[in-house]
This record gives structure tokens, C-alpha cells and sequence, in this order.
């Protein structure tokens, strides 16, 4: 597995980072047990993956912690998160502090290398860079925290104005930002930006229903067509998949869309979740796979290119 540089932080990470949020949240939301989704994330370490990204909203820390215990502290990246608002009321302060406590207790660990405030919302910016930025700062001079992210809804911040809106203010050392085959608006709204200034990009959203299957891309396409969003033509309308697989040397859309998203300069890291062992180790091969051929990856930009509007969950 690849190693890069998250940002100007200093961190050195690996390009796939292990997702313990999402649809499986390390297998726990399908119900399995918790040494199953331990081992999920040892495997992931022993594979060579140094980030993990969890969440108090995931309810994850503490099996991460676990799953983490005996493992050189100096060796792995965490990254987690707590939201800005508790529903329509404001976290406060104190309560933003007591979440960054109990996460380290959680994650058993004496500082968390990213801290994000999590799913931001555009008109929720203003109380997080005004009353728990200073929190997040006065946490780090104490040592608890190394560095600020910030994460934006993406399932409905599709269009990322939440994040062109921070990335105007210093403060953030990184980003998680949604980016996939059928959303690549980051490209010119984050990514421009955050390779300007060096923050560090984490992407999620690389893979989700609509790129889970054929059938399902074809009929997020096809919807995208029907909106004037995709031009008609550009994709076998009856087959879109396999327009693109006949071409391209991979062997799902799944592989496609990791592999684009991976080469995509500016993206740092890639998160993938899963609670499976086996389809952890195919999201590794396909992330450390070489990149599309260039025709694959020039065909996907032109055929989303006016797509801002999906997440592709």
C-alpha cells in the first residue's frame, strides 16, 4: 500500500484508510459480532493500513480502541469526530470537550492525531468556527488532539458549500470531502483549494449503492440522464457498466470506482468500510491497483462533468 503525505500536517499515510462508519460501520450495523469487526481492523493494519477513521456517531471508538490495544501508538493514524449540533441544538464548549475525553478513553489513547467536527452543515459553519474552533485549539495545546478537520455532510451538501466556505479560513489541517465517478465537483470546488493551501483531503463516498452493482449504476445513470445531467449516447444506455468494463481492465464497478477516485490528484486518502474480511482485501488490491487507463478515467470526467446534485449513496 501506498504511502503519502496527508497535507502539510507531517502525517505519512496510507493511501486506503479504514472506514469504520458508512453502511457497515466494521459490520456492526448488520449485527456481527464485535471480534469479527476487531478482526476486520487488524487485517486492515496487517495489510498496511496506518489510518483509521471513526466517529462518537458511529459508536466504533471503542471496538477501534480494542482492535488498536498492543499496536505501537506511533504506528497508526486515528482520526475521529463529533458534530456540531446535537440535532437542531448547538454542541457546546463543555460539551464538545467532554466528547473529545470520552473518545480518548474510548479509543484508549492519549491524543487523537485528527479530530473533525463532524457533518457540518453550511448554515451549522458559523457556530463551529466561532464557539468550537477555540475548544479544538486550547485541546490541542493540552496535547489531546494533533490536528483540526472538519467533515461536510455530503448526502446533502453535494455540492460541497459547507467546505468552499471553511477552506477560506486557516484553521483546518484536514478534510473528509465526498467524491466519486458520479460526483466529481470537488475536483475544482475543494481540491483546488486544499492542494493551494496544503490541507490535508480524506474522500468518502468512493463507492455506495449506486456504484455497488450494474443495475444500479445503470439506473442512477439513467436517472442522470432524464434530469439533463449526463448526455444521452456518452454510456450504453442499456448496459452502462459494461461500456465501461469492455475497456478498462477491471473486473467490477466497484474496482473502477476506487481505482479513479485513488488517482485523482489532490485526494490523499481513500476510506473504505466493510465489516468482511474478504471484501476488505479486494478494496485493498483495488486500491493499490495502478490507475485507469487514461481514456477510462477522461471518459468518466466528460461524462459526469455537470453532476454536483448526487452523492451516489
Amino acid at each position: 500500500m501506498d504511502r503519502i503525505k496527508l497535507g502539510n500536517t507531517g502525517l505519512v499515510v496510507s493511501a486506503m484508510g479504514l472506514g469504520c462508519g458508512g453502511l457497515s460501520r466494521l459490520g456492526q450495523a448488520q449485527g456481527a459480532p464485535e471480534a469479527a469487526s476487531i478482526a476486520v481492523v487488524r487485517r486492515a493494519f496487517d495489510l498496511g493500513v496506518n489510518l483509521f477513521d471513526t466517529a462518537e456517531l458511529y459508536a466504533t471508538e471503542e471496538i477501534l480502541g480494542k482492535a488498536l490495544e498492543g499496536v505501537a501508538r506511533e504506528s497508526v493514524i486515528i482520526s475521529t469526530k463529533k458534530t456540531a449540533y446535537e440535532g437542531a441544538v448547538p454542541t457546546t464548549p463543555d460539551a464538545l470537550r467532554a466528547g473529545v475525553e470520552a473518545s480518548l478513553v474510548r479509543l484508549k489513547t492519549g491524543f487523537i492525531d485528527i479530530f473533525h467536527l463532524h457533518a457540518v452543515l453550511p448554515d451549522q459553519y458559523p457556530h463551529a468556527r466561532e464557539n468550537l474552533v477555540p475548544v479544538l485549539l486550547k485541546l490541542r495545546s493540552e496535547g489531546k488532539l494533533r490536528f483540526l478537520g472538519i467533515t461536510e455532510a455530503f448526502g446533502t451538501d453535494c455540492g460541497h458549500q459547507m467546505l468552499e466556505r471553511a477552506l477560506t479560513d486557516d484553521c483546518w489541517d484536514a478534510i473528509l470531502v465526498g467524491f466519486n465517478i458520479m460526483n466529481q465537483s470537488a475536483r475544482k470546488r475543494v481540491l483546488k483549494i486544499t492542494r493551494e493551501k496544503g490541507v490535508g483531503t480524506m474522500a468518502m463516498f468512493a463507492v455506495r449503492k449506486a456504484l455497488g452493482s450494474p443495475l444500479n449504476f445503470q439506473a442512477a445513470v439513467n436517472e442522470l440522464i432524464n434530469k439533463g445531467l449526463v448526455k444521452p449516447g456518452t454510456l450504453d444506455a442499456g448496459d452502462p457498466a459494461g461500456s465501461i468494463l469492455r475497456n478498462c481492465g477491471a473486473s467490477s464497478m466497484a474496482e473502477v470506482a476506487y481505482r479513479f477516485c485513488r488517482h485523482e490528484p489532490g485526494l490523499d486518502v481513500v476510506l473504505s468500510g466493510t465489516g468482511n474480511i474478504r471484501h476488505l482485501s479486494d478494496n485493498f488490491r483495488f486500491l493499490s491497483a495502478p490507475a485507469l487507463p487514461a481514456k477510462t478515467t477522461a471518459l468518466l470526467r466528460k461524462v459526469f462533468e455537470k453532476v454536483d446534485s448526487v452523492s451516489g449513496g
